[in-house]
């Protein structure tokens, strides 16, 4: 398994790998997000992505296809995207999750009340409409 950041060829592929996992799409073409990839081969095996907003992102969008679950690839792709995020002087993690908060929780994201993220966060399309407001959201320093 490799881990590298998406080109835009890879976006027909990683939209077809978030809608198959039910997760949103809709502001993609829009919304500032960078993805990094986890490849098997040729294969894209997993996504994680990120929207940054001065020293805060939002992370969106973590996804492992079905065949490759089970083996640490969810776990890499938050670490990988955690070490570049770092390394480029982000400071805070923000997430917005309905299945995942144990996940999360055992790497480090504590709940954190929507209205303690940073405004520009809150005003993302994934904050106001896309994820409901019973999605947990939890939050990481960096």
């Amino acid at each position: 398994m490799r881990i590298e950041q998406a080109t835009g060829a890879d976006g027909p592929g990683i939209q077809a790998m978030l809608r198959e996992a039910g997760l949103p799409v809709e502001d993609l073409s829009t919304a500032p997000v960078r993805f990094w990839l986890a490849r098997e081969g040729h294969t894209l095996a997993g996504a994680i992505g990120i929207e940054r907003y001065g020293n805060a992102g939002l992370l969106r969008s973590l996804t492992v296809d079905p065949g490759h679950r089970a083996r640490g690839m969810a776990t890499a792709l938050v670490q990988a995207l955690e070490l570049a995020m770092r390394a480029e002087g982000l400071k805070t993690m923000v997430l917005l999750t309905e299945t995942a908060e144990g996940f999360f929780g055992r790497r480090g994201y504590v709940l954190m009340p929507r209205e303690q993220i940073p405004e520009e966060i809150r005003r993302t399309a994934e904050f106001r409409s896309l994820c409901p407001a019973t999605a947990a959201c939890m939050s990481k320093t960096l």
